[in-house]
């Protein structure tokens, strides 16, 4: 039986076409709106220079008296600025005395010239200097309906530019005479402004809805799909028995040979106390077992790090050496969550990582910039992470050394807390001592006893079960009686 569903134009940008569902269906047009600089012009003759390379005839036409020469100097600076192009599959017409004599002289023009040319794309920059040189809504509706109609009957596509924010647009005509509308914006956040991009509307397509990020490099333009809209190919699996040690046979004993498998768990503790030196541990064992191990930090240099592990005996530069240890620093300089999680992705399937470790969960939770989105995207990270047999460790800090807030449970970053492992400070007798518990494993056995453990040049160390005092989670400790197997007095 054949297929109902209309074939597709490919835009030539992968990212694009995800968002688009696989693509702009034939013989449709469609708006791109938005504000000046937000980068209209720069995606349609992105799109028009990369059907030109695929041997697609293209009309670009502008409907100012801008000289073409800046338009295309603008783009020069681009990489998929092929002036080769240009009169031989892309071919840039002025509209603008067309224009001025009216929508039917306009609209010959355009139609006659994609017929000349056999075009399948026309992209016309700049609906709304139409609008300002007719001011006549009915002219301008009549217009962009016939020119609709006969871009159909010639199979050919339509992108059209318009200069305004997308509630005016979605008031005026032009909504309602297009298949298609695309918002691009720039957002403040803070300080900071950030590119989005929306499918509004997509005639006959499924598209991914929402907002989703947008760059501008020397590319061209690039969207990074909102992780938790991107669809997953899930695979239902029972858990495996499998456990991932630390390599720290005391510590490893407490949850009967390591972590579980495929499993994400939050290693949180106070500041300084070894969450990194820990979690350098876990990759370190993964990795002199074979399994492709991945450490992020967004505090320390490779160099500062494995400096800082080799002072307390552990020495991973071999590791480094042979490539079965990756350490990465990426400076949390305005992170945007969805592009940091994409590349992630990418290392972790080019490099067949097995062993993952995120140190400092705040802030990439701090980089997803919509505080409503913070619990879905770490789910579906989480679930990502684990469908590409990835078993990994977040660090986080608990904000104060000692006291009595512990409570995660409205956090979004519960969401990664399938197991949960606590480091923390604790003050006994006018001295500080360091105590970790496993407070979590999901469907897995673990010893719930609270150990002292040490960091000196010799290693980390994990001794025996406390049971002299009561309140050390609090990290404000009471004595109830004599030492028994601890190291605290």
């Amino acid at each position: 039986m054949p297929s109902s569903e209309p074939p597709l134009f490919k835009s030539g940008i992968p990212s694009f076409d995800t968002l688009l569902g696989g693509g702009i269906p034939t013989r449709q047009s469609v708006i791109i709106t938005g504000t000046p600089g937000c980068g209209k012009t720069v995606l349609c003759s992105q799109v028009a220079f990369e059907a030109a390379a695929r041997g697609i005839p293209v009309v670009m036409a502008t409907v100012t008296s801008e000289p073409h020469d800046k338009l295309m100097s603008s783009l020069s600076g681009f990489s998929f600025f092929k002036p080769e192009l240009l009169g031989e599959k892309l071919f840039v017409i002025s509209a603008y005395s067309a224009l001025k004599r009216g929508p039917k002289e306009a609209r010959d023009l355009l139609l006659q010239t994609v017929r000349e040319h056999k075009a399948g794309l026309l992209f016309i920059d700049g609906l709304r200097s139409i609008r300002d040189l007719w001011s006549d809504e009915a002219r301008l509706r009549e217009f962009l309906y016939e020119l609709g109609i006969g871009l159909s009957a010639v199979n050919c596509i339509g992108l059209f530019t318009t200069e305004y924010p997308l509630d005016r647009l979605m008031a005026l005509p032009e909504a309602t005479t297009v298949d298609g509308i695309v918002a691009l914006s720039i957002q403040p956040q803070g300080a900071r402004r950030v590119r989005r991009i929306e499918l509004v509307k997509l005639r006959g397509r499924a598209h991914l809805t929402g907002e989703h990020v947008m760059t501008i490099n020397q590319g061209g333009v690039e969207f990074i799909p909102r992780l938790e809209a991107t669809p997953l190919d899930f695979h239902d699996a029972p858990p495996t028995l499998t456990r991932k040690g630390f390599g720290l046979p005391e510590l490893d004993a407490l949850m009967f040979g390591g972590l579980p498998e495929l499993s994400t768990t939050m290693l949180a503790g106070s500041m300084g106390i070894g969450k990194t030196l820990l979690a350098t541990h876990f990759v370190a064992d993964g990795a002199r077992k074979g399994e492709h191990g991945l450490f992020i930090s967004f505090f320390d240099s490779p160099a500062m790090l494995t400096a800082r592990a080799k002072r307390v005996g552990l020495d991973v530069d071999a590791l480094l050496r042979d490539r079965t240890l990756t350490v990465q620093h990426e400076p949390p300089v305005e992170l945007e969550a969805d592009l940091f999680v994409r590349d992630l992705l990418r290392t972790v399937d080019a490099r067949g990582v097995k062993r993952l470790v995120i140190d400092g969960l705040s802030e990439l939770e701090l980089s997803i910039l919509d505080p409503a989105r913070r619990r879905m995207f770490l789910a579906s990270l989480a679930m990502r992470l684990r469908m590409r047999g990835v078993t990994s460790i977040f660090t986080r800090e608990v904000p104060k050394v000692v006291g009595t807030e512990l409570d995660f449970s409205d956090a979004p970053v519960a969401i990664l807390g399938e197991n949960l492992l606590l480091l923390r400070y604790v003050e006994l007798h006018g001295q500080m001592h360091r105590i970790l518990s496993v407070l979590k494993m999901r469907d897995s056995k673990y010893a719930s006893d609270l150990r002292e453990f040490q960091i000196n040049d010799t290693g980390v160390k994990v001794l025996a079960p406390l049971r002299s005092a009561a309140g050390l989670l609090t990290g404000q400790a009471r004595p109830i009686g004599a030492t028994v197997g601890g190291g605290l007095e």
